[in-house]
């Protein structure tokens, strides 16, 4: 063998072996955030089976200096095998993020480094997709295993001093054909985005609460916590609802999924009114269908756009 090839096979072989390594190490890191989800699932099993949501569903959050975060956790009927391709391209998030009231658009696009959504956030009324704020998030599926799944959604840069948007959902099967997921939401704010909160929690959002009790009013019935705290409970409920809706739907003929997934999210929201209420049902359904109509029109439907 010449001194050429020899140093070609060994510059393969050692190529290899790292692609083994490497491959080893993604391997056993996915084994571990499965093993920390299904502890997880197991700590709140009661949560999870006794709680006001009166469905498998737990919720947390917290505030730090200049940061919020919400934290879903919840079983799905749905089995993993259905739920995990179903939850990991862009498109489909497109299709889930689309759903809340502020939603105007979300069309998605070829990046650098990957899919990105470009989603339109504005007013729960309708509004010309022009006038409402963009904000782009980069898709990545971290992790995509027979038993483990993890998305991570992210943008730099939000509405009104917002910022580090983070969207990480993260699923495992369990028993009985279902599948428990994690939906993290946060972001952050500077002084502007501080500024404009309070103004919002001063006026049309001073009497919004979230889920969390505080303590109980005199009555007996519990006080939940407002501010902002409230804000990223009421927007990280949203989306998981969205999810929901969005894989619910799935066992509707294509052409009718849509439909469903505006009526389904919509009397989601409804069962907790207090929180989530923002208009008629009416209201929203024809709001929905402009949008969606609008997007279609435009040639650029969510789960379609150009590179």
């Amino acid at each position: 063998m010449s001194e050429r090839k020899a140093t070609w096979l060994a510059t393969r072989l050692l190529a290899a072996g790292v692609l083994c390594v490497a491959t080893a190490f993604v391997h056993a890191a996915d084994q571990d955030s499965a093993g920390r989800l299904r502890a997880k699932y197991a700590e709140l099993r009661p949560q999870l089976n006794n709680n006001q949501f009166q469905k498998p569903l737990h919720l947390d959050s917290s505030e730090a200096a200049d940061t919020l975060t919400g934290d879903v956790y919840a079983v799905v009927d749905h089995p993993f095998a259905t739920a995990a391709p179903a939850l990991s391209g862009a498109g489909e998030w497109c299709e889930i993020m689309f759903l809340p009231f502020n939603t105007k658009a979300c069309r998605v696009s070829s990046g650098d480094k990957g899919s990105i959504l470009n989603v339109r956030i504005g007013r729960k009324h309708d509004q010309p997709v022009e006038q409402a704020h963009q904000v782009s998030f980069s898709h990545r599926v971290v992790a995509q295993t027979p038993e483990y799944l993890q998305v991570r959604l992210g943008a730099d840069q939000g509405p009104i001093g917002t910022r580090n948007y983070r969207i990480m959902l993260e699923a495992v099967p369990v028993e009985k054909d279902r599948t428990f997921i994690h939906l993290s939401y946060s972001y952050g704010y500077g002084t502007m985005g501080r500024m404009a909160m309070q103004v919002y929690l001063g006026t049309t959002g001073k009497d919004k609460v979230g889920f969390t009790a505080a303590g109980t009013q005199a009555d007996g019935k519990p006080q939940y916590i407002g501010g902002m705290r409230g804000v990223i409970e009421r927007n990280s409920m949203r989306y998981y609802l969205a999810i929901e809706a969005f894989l619910g739907a799935l066992s509707a003929p294509p052409q009718a999924q849509f439909e469903k997934r505006l009526r389904d999210w919509f009397a989601a929201t409804e069962r907790y009114a207090r929180q989530l209420h923002e208009m008629e049902q009416s209201a929203y359904l024809e709001m929905k269908r402009r949008e969606h109509q609008r997007q279609q029109a435009d040639g650029l439907p969510p789960r379609v756009a150009p590179g």
